[in-house]
């Protein structure tokens, strides 16, 4: 990711409609099974700067690891739960340390080069019946300026995703597109981004008019509902699913 948009990303991601709307939709998936608990011992594997840890505290403790020194420093300023600078790669920690372990858009990233090393580094850590909450961006053909800023590597789809996780020994307990609603014109506005002029480097992430900023969350709470009475959405800007560890290849389950 580019330097600069750490310092964006932190100046905005507590009040942004798009870290909003990806809350409200991790806290209608996690909330299946983790509604009352408190006690969870939790790693945000790629924290950024903070917003989704100070988001997990909610369900017990967390642990913030980020590969990136200026995320974790950002990420110190809000949260007061351990920060470990470090790759999801060879994650720093025992086997079996976590109840829940959270990847937020970092498997898409091309410093991870290899999902699967990544998601047998996330088995490891996670106590058995443990449950990993999944976020990868959608579709390959929708490359935009922000792919670029952010240093994308791919862009998955539903199957690809599926494929993975089972894999790598991961039971699929919900997985959905997301961002389906305001799907049709953020996809045109990406697709005419490819012929306009340049850009000069202005973070894709900006803090919309809080009038504006308030209307394109509503859609993202709509689909969280929605996702919170175990709905899947046929298509979307993002991908995000619940799996939890299969004791053995045999359960893990077709989706």
């Amino acid at each position: 990711m580019e330097p600069n948009e750490y310092t964006t990303m932190a100046a905005v991601e507590l009040q942004h409609w798009w870290y909003g709307g990806m809350r409200a939709i991790n806290a209608a998936l996690l909330n299946r099974v983790f509604a009352g608990r408190h006690d969870l011992r939790i790693l945000d594997a790629g924290c950024g700067t903070g917003g989704d840890a100070l988001f997990l505290q909610r369900y017990g403790t967390v642990v913030g690891l980020d590969l990136a020194a200026a995320a974790i420093a950002l990420a110190r300023e809000r949260i007061p739960g351990r920060l470990v600078r470090g790759s999801v790669l060879h994650l720093p920690f025992a086997d079996q340390s976590f109840d829940l372990v959270t990847s937020f858009d970092v498997l898409y990233h091309r410093a991870v080069i290899d999902e699967r090393q990544a998601l047998a580094e996330v088995r490891r850590v996670l106590r058995p019946n443990g449950r990993l909450l999944l976020r990868l961006p959608a579709y390959e053909w929708l490359r935009s300026r922000h792919d670029r800023q952010v240093h994308t590597r791919h862009r998955y789809t539903a199957g690809e995703v599926t494929q993975l996780l089972q894999a790598n020994g991961f039971v699929i307990e919900q997985l959905t597109y997301a961002l389906t609603i305001l799907f049709p014109l953020s996809a045109a506005i990406r697709l005419f981004e490819r012929v306009l002029p340049a850009n000069t480097g202005e973070s894709a992430m900006a803090l919309p008019s809080p009038p504006l900023n308030a209307t394109l969350r509503l859609p993202m709470q709509l689909e969280a509902a929605y996702l919170a009475r175990g709905g899947r959405l046929p298509f979307g800007l993002s991908i995000v699913a619940l799996a939890q560890i299969g004791h053995h290849r045999s359960d893990v389950a077709d989706q």
